[in-house]
């Protein structure tokens, strides 16, 4: 078995935080079906909801997550639904 045929296939992707709009163009074994020329360059676009452009980490902002939302959504997909 050659190396050739056990490492993934590399693409040029640009990564897109969805809530900021910034991309960050580099390599990813990932692909998608949108795709965007740049400078030439035709890139995979891959949708991201955090980066480090918006994670609260890195930015020092403070949000608000609602939790009770998300518990709720949980339990009303996972509970056995009584007849």
């Amino acid at each position: 078995m050659s190396k050739e045929s056990i490492h993934p296939e590399y693409n040029l992707v640009c990564f897109r935080d969805v809530s900021t709009g910034r991309e960050f163009l580099t390599r990813s074994t990932l692909k998608s079906k949108e795709k965007k020329t740049i400078e030439g360059v035709e890139y995979f676009v891959i949708p991201r909801d955090v980066t480090a452009d918006s994670h609260p980490a890195y930015t020092g902002e403070k949000r608000f997550v609602d939790t009770a939302g998300r518990v709720e959504k949980f339990t009303s997909k996972f509970t056995r639904r009584r007849a």
